[in-house]
């Protein structure tokens, strides 16, 4: 397998792990597999210097879910990059610089295991709560962020500003609420996430919620030159802050990160880690971004705690793309106060080089607190029952081959796990947004009335829905609405919605808005599609491919003949200012954040990167520039102040 091909079968496995945890609260895979997933990728796209138009690299978390009001924040708020040892800790303080006090460099507080929210107070009042979704676009949960009596309704500072904290679940709570029998919840974290996005307040304000704010995001008439001084500010203002808060230097906090380590069980909550932030604020900022990370803090994470169970058997459960996934039911066993039965594998050679078959003794991590992860079988040797891949897939019975590393079902026609999961992504709401049409629905549609493929939701009647249990005469008619409505919708929603391999929601749009029209994207060649700015050569092929398949050409063919119609995507009317040029943002403006003219360079053609280079073309610079300013002027680069920059543009 060549680089290129494993960055594509990583990014479609971070992506749908990230989907799983960030939009469902549920979490197919330990951390420990997700980063070393994560920072393999990173490596590949170093080495490489291609990133995938879908790679998770990208962002910061997930969608908002439509049953919320989306919200978009003042300020986008960011991850944390992180380490798991004392030497990657100093060598990440390291690249901060020097200080001249260095008793005052970093601030040091416990990393809850909650929710992140963001609250915005204006007029002394709170006016809005939102959960971070993808950094950008939060869900809109101001009236069940209001039951949480440790968030202040009102604060003394009049002026507007965004606070960013975590919401989570007091282990004497949960303790609590299960011994009651009111509830049954399984761990803090869940608990919290499952209370604040529930759309009945009510059910909030039973869980008894906490808060601790550790950010203020944005504010106005008021600037911090360190975290101490917004941390006060906080207090000031009646929000809660992190009980445990340490300020020196980077040996220093390395002990205390220890100490923090050995004492976390006799906290009250969980905590899964440690984050570290440079105190100065200012020089924080002049230090910048990544694409996921602020570069001025960090987080530690403690090593994940592990425990030893026998596999009872292994099934194989079968996804969108028809790929064969291993899952290893196990004894129950106690961990981290959650009973484990289940625990993913990745694919056929994870079993074989962890030594895993049916009975089994393996060592078994939850690693953050979510879901387990198989780490290897106790004994070196090989098992006694070992395991091995189907030749037929368990839910069709068609022929499976292996493709790369991962087993596939054959049938893409008629394997109902399949099907089923193309529907429902048909459905979603970045695609058709068929409102009310779940993946229990599209099983339902296949078990009962025979549904084989996505042309047919249209044919569907009332007499369809006839003797269905849950269907009633109002039901039928808003899903028959829904889908309805759909045969109306936006080319990139239809491209996305087609499930092309390797097509996510943002180079649909990127194609729609190059070619103009559904007419123009199936026809177009290979090298018509790497003209595309992020399209890459394994992109652009899955695209051909797609429209190449007869099979599914006509599915596509069967969709517009009845009536799906999708709209040509609108050309832009924005000149292109910045066609063919790389521009660099640094410094703090004051007209517009760095993320906004980032967004409006690529809005007027350029592209915004992060470092300068001699390919540079400007770097517009703002208060209080570092190390970006000086690479400019040593290369050469034109430098262009903010008002330069908003001058060219109106000019």
């Amino acid at each position: 397998m060549n680089e290129l091909e494993r960055m594509k079968r990583l990014t479609a496995q971070l992506n749908d792990l990230a989907r799983a945890y960030y939009e469902q609260d549920a979490s197919p895979a330990s951390d420990a597999e997700y980063d070393a997933l994560f920072d393999e990728l990173v490596r590949l796209e170093a080495e490489t210097g291609t990133v995938l138009p879908d790679s998770p690299t990208h962002r910061v978390g997930g969608a908002p879910l439509s049953a919320f009001p989306e919200h978009t924040h003042i300020r986008r708020l960011w991850s944390l990059d992180k380490v798991k040892t004392a030497e990657a800790l100093r060598e990440w303080a390291g690249k901060c610089g020097k200080v001249s006090d260095e008793a005052a460099k970093f601030i040091l507080e416990y990393k809850f295991d909650g929710l992140t929210i963001n609250l915005t107070y204006d007029g002394g009042k709170l006016v809005y709560a939102a959960t971070r979704g993808n950094g950008v676009t939060g869900e809109g949960i101001t009236a069940q962020a209001k039951t949480i009596r440790s968030i202040p309704l009102t604060v003394p500072y009049t002026g507007k500003f965004e606070v960013r904290g975590e919401c989570y679940m007091r282990i004497s709570v949960l303790n609590s609420l299960n011994e009651s029998g009111a509830e049954q919840l399984k761990n803090p974290r869940n608990a919290a996430a499952g209370a604040i996005r529930n759309l009945d307040p009510k059910v909030t304000a039973a869980r008894k919620l906490d808060f601790t704010a550790y950010d203020v995001g944005y504010i106005e008439g008021r600037e911090f030159k360190t975290q101490v001084e917004m941390l006060s500010f906080l207090r000031e203002n009646g929000l809660p802050v992190n009980e445990f808060c340490f300020v020196g230097g980077i040996e220093s906090v390395i002990r205390e990160i220890g100490a923090a380590e050995e004492r976390r069980f006799t906290l009250d909550y969980d905590i899964d880690g440690m984050v570290i932030k440079l105190n100065d604020m200012i020089r924080a900022e002049a230090l910048g971004y990544t694409d996921r990370f602020p570069r001025g803090a960090i987080a530690y994470k403690f090593a994940a705690q592990e425990q030893t169970t026998v596999v009872e058997s292994i099934t194989w459960e079968v996804g969108r793309t028809g790929k064969l996934t291993p899952l290893a039911h196990v004894a129950p066993v106690e961990l981290m106060g959650a009973t484990i039965r289940r625990a993913t594998l990745n694919n056929y050679d994870d079993i074989k080089r962890k030594r895993v078959g049916v009975g089994s003794r393996v060592f078994i991590r939850r690693s953050n607190d979510v879901i387990p992860e198989i780490l290897s079988s106790v004994d070196d040797s090989e098992p006694e029952n070992p395991v091995f891949p189907p030749e037929r897939c368990p839910f069709c019975g068609a022929h499976t081959e292996f493709r790369g590393a991962h087993l596939y079902c054959t049938n893409s026609l008629s394997c109902t796990p399949q099907i089923t999961a193309r529907l429902a992504h048909f459905a979603s709401r970045d695609a058709m947004d068929i409102e009310g049409f779940s993946e229990k629905t599209a099983e339902l549609l296949i078990n009962e009335i025979g549904l084989r493929n996505i042309p047919e939701l249209y044919e569907l009647t009332a007499e369809s829905f006839s003797g269905l249990a849950g269907f009633g005469e109002k039901r039928i008619a808003n899903i028959l609405g829904a889908i309805d409505r759909s045969r109306s919708c936006e080319l990139a929603s239809f491209i996305f919605a087609l499930g092309i391999p390797n097509v996510g929601i943002k180079t649909a749009r990127d194609i729609s808005a190059h070619f103009g029209s559904l007419e123009g994207i199936r026809a177009a060649s290979k090298e018509e599609l790497l003209s595309i700015r992020d399209v890459g050569e394994i992109v652009a092929d899955d695209i051909v491919g797609f429209f190449r398949d007869p099979s599914l050409s006509a599915q596509v063919d069967k969709l517009l003949e009845l009536g799906v119609t999708p709209r040509e995507a609108e050309k832009s009317s924005s000149p292109a200012v910045f066609e063919g040029k790389t521009l660099v943002v640094t410094g703090t403006l004051s007209r517009m954040d760095r993320r906004g003219v980032e967004a409006l360079i690529e809005e007027l053609g350029g592209k915004a990167a992060g470092s300068v280079s001699r390919k540079t073309s400007y770097v517009v610079c703002g208060e209080n520039a570092g190390s970006k300013l000086d690479k400019a002027r040593e290369l050469g680069v034109p430098v262009l102040t903010e008002e330069e920059f908003f001058s060219m543009i109106e000019n």
